[in-house]
């Protein structure tokens, strides 16, 4: 019943944008700590971002502070991630993560920036 659906994902230029959602339901959203995650070509798993369950406190990666942006509308139940300024080495499938009692994934959403 738990689910996380990203979506948003493609193929964009370098220097390029995009926004990422997750939609969840089957849990309490609003009670929970968000994250992002990305694994590219041949990588393990490596944290992104995260999310208060109020939205109120942020956390990122260093190599992508500045660039991205994470954000919760708990009325929509919804998690994003916007990207700006992207690189080639931000190529990766994007994850979603709820820690809310117990751990949740979502099944990912391909980012690929190429020229």
């Amino acid at each position: 019943q738990v689910q996380l659906v990203e979506s948003g994902g493609g193929l964009v230029q370098p220097g390029g944008s995009l926004r990422l959602s997750c939609a969840a339901s089957g849990f309490s959203f609003s009670s929970a700590i968000m994250r992002w995650y990305r694994q590219a070509p041949g990588k393990e798993r490596d944290w992104v971002a995260t999310i208060s369950s109020l939205g109120d406190i942020t956390n990122y990666k260093d190599s992508v502070k500045g660039r991205f942006t994470i954000s919760k509308d708990n009325t929509k139940r919804t998690l994003y991630l916007q990207m700006n300024s992207l690189k080639p080495e931000d190529t990766a499938v994007y994850y979603c993560h709820a820690l809310s009692g117990a751990s949740y994934w979502g099944q990912g959403t391909q980012v690929t920036v190429s020229s």
